[in-house]
């Protein structure tokens, strides 16, 4: 089986649980194969948004549920998590709107929004409109720019320029995580010193 063949059964179900899990990595990718025409772009877009509108749902839902869990407790102690909530009190439904483009806190927002006060109904509402947004703007990016990261990889790896969008990807996601993991460790030893 080629990996045109794999992309083509697996990419879209692939960037919708990327776009839910890891976030915009997957979903330029994504784009970055529509511009190659190995999936459709709204296709792309769809999965996207629907992977993005999905997780926080999910995330949010967990929040309401669980709030008064170990789980939950543990995750409201880190300091994202207060800097979450404050953020919604001031401009809740900005923050709504806005937190899934704020760095270090994709993840966290959804469960504090979820302990809030904030309406199901007003979270669902806002929270499509904010996964359509990021959904099609990411895949926006990777098909508008998907020569110029394609011409990067392509003089790495003159032959395999598809190994090359994996491997791009895979760095991508590798320099998001060590960043994050960076942020968390100097989150912690604030924290650690504070206390």
């Amino acid at each position: 089986m080629s990996i045109e063949t794999l992309i083509a059964q697996y990419g879209l179900a692939a960037i919708f649980l990327g776009a839910g899990l890891e976030g915009e990595t997957a979903v330029v990718t994504g784009g970055v194969l529509a511009h190659q025409h190995l999936l459709p772009l709204w296709g792309t877009a769809a999965a996207a948004v629907g992977g993005s509108f999905a997780a926080d749902q999910v995330f949010f839902l967990a929040g309401r549920r669980y709030r008064d869990t170990a789980r939950v407790r543990k995750i409201a102690a880190k300091p994202a998590f207060a800097k979450a909530l404050d953020t919604l009190e001031r401009h809740p439904t900005i923050f709504i709107l806005g937190f899934r483009f704020l760095y270090g806190l994709r993840t966290v927002s959804p469960i504090a929004i979820g302990t809030s006060h904030v309406p199901a109904r007003t979270f669902l509402l806002l929270n499509a409109v904010a996964a359509a947004v990021w959904g099609v703007l990411f895949t926006g990016i990777g098909y508008l720019f998907g020569d110029t990261l394609l011409d990067a990889v392509h003089s790495i790896m003159p032959k395999h320029k598809l190994a090359g969008v994996a491997i791009l990807a895979v760095v991508i996601a590798g320099v998001s995580g060590a960043i994050r993991f960076w942020r968390r460790r100097q989150s912690n030893t604030a924290t650690s010193r504070k206390s």
